[in-house]
C-alpha cells in the first residue's frame, strides 16, 4: 500500500472545510461548546451565546466514553437531534465523537464533523468505517499515542479516500499526576514543520485544570496550531461531566482576543 505519510510531507497545506469554516487556513478556528449535551435549553443557551462571541464551531458530546459505567454515558441519538436543531438556528457547524462503526451512517445526517476520541484512535475498524464518509474528521490523539501512531491512525482514514482530516492534539499520559494529562506541544510543532494536515489543540483535555486553560490555549496559538478546541458552559461548575476543566463563555472570549492580537503581532 502507498505511504500516505510520505504525500503528507510536501506540498501544500491541507485545508479542512466544516461547513462554511475552513481549518489550515489563513485564520484560526474556535471550536467550543460543553463536555455533554444536557439538554436542549442548555444547549441553546450556550450555543446563542458562543455565536454572539464568535465562535465559529459548536461542540457538545451525544456518545459519552467514560471511565466508569456508571458515569452519563450522553443521550446519544436524542443528543443528535438537540444539536442539530441548535446548529442550524445559529448557523454554526456542529462536530461531536462516533464511538461505534454501528452509529456511523445514522449520525452522519444530524452532523457536520465526526469527531474519533483519544480511547478510540487505536478503533481501527472505526477509523475505516468514517474514512468511508466524505465528512471532516477531528482525529483526536491516543492518551498514549506517540506521534508516528497518530499519524498513521489519520493515515487509516485517508486510505479509504477521506482526505478531510484535522489532527488534535490533547495531551498525553505522563509521570505526571497534578494535570490530566501532559499537553504536548512538541508534537503541534513537529506537524506544522513537516506535515500538511491542519492540527488544533484541546487545552481543557490537555490540562484538566481551568485555571490553566488560556495559557495553554494562547501557548498553543503560538505553537503554530490552526484553532481550539475548549470545553465551556453557561455554568461551568454545574457542567454534567468534565466540570473542573470547562470555562465560561466569557473565558473563551478572552482567550479568542488574546489568541488573535497574538497572530497579529507575530
Amino acid at each position: 500500500m502507498k505511504d500516505l505519510l510520505v504525500d503528507l510531507k510536501s506540498g501544500d497545506r491541507i485545508k479542512v472545510k466544516v461547513g462554511d469554516v475552513v481549518i489550515g487556513g489563513t485564520e484560526k478556528v474556535f471550536i467550543s461548546g460543553p463536555c455533554s449535551i444536557e439538554d436542549y435549553e442548555t444547549m441553546r443557551k450556550i450555543g446563542k451565546e458562543l455565536k454572539n462571541i464568535g465562535v465559529h464551531i459548536l461542540r457538545g458530546g451525544a456518545f459519552k466514553p467514560r471511565t466508569s459505567p456508571y458515569d452519563f454515558q450522553g443521550l446519544k441519538d436524542d443528543g443528535l437531534k438537540i444539536v442539530k436543531a441548535i446548529s442550524e438556528e445559529f448557523n454554526m457547524p456542529f462536530v461531536t465523537e462516533i464511538m461505534d462503526t454501528r452509529d456511523v451512517e445514522k449520525a452522519i445526517e444530524y452532523i457536520d464533523m465526526i469527531q474519533i476520541g483519544s480511547r478510540n484512535m487505536y478503533n481501527y475498524s472505526l477509523l475505516k468505517e468514517v474514512g468511508k464518509t466524505d465528512k471532516p474528521i477531528l482525529l483526536k490523539r491516543g492518551m498514549s499515542a506517540t506521534l508516528a501512531e497518530w499519524l498513521y491512525a489519520a493515515e487509516y482514514i485517508m486510505a479509504e479516500g477521506n482526505m478531510n482530516v484535522v489532527l488534535c492534539e490533547r495531551g498525553i499520559r505522563t509521570f505526571e499526576s497534578y494535570t490530566r494529562n501532559t499537553l504536548d506541544l512538541n508534537s503541534v510543532a513537529v506537524i506544522k514543520d513537516k506535515y500538511r494536515l491542519p492540527v488544533i489543540v484541546d487545552p481543557s483535555h490537555g490540562t484538566g485544570l481551568r485555571e490553566l486553560v488560556p495559557k495553554m490555549s494562547i501557548a498553543s496559538i503560538a505553537t503554530g496550531a490552526d484553532g481550539l478546541i475548549i470545553e465551556s458552559h453557561i455554568s461551568p461548575d454545574n457542567s454534567v461531566s468534565d466540570a473542573r476543566q470547562t470555562v465560561s463563555i466569557d473565558t473563551v472570549k478572552d482567550i479568542m482576543d488574546k489568541a488573535l492580537l497574538l497572530e497579529r503581532l507575530v
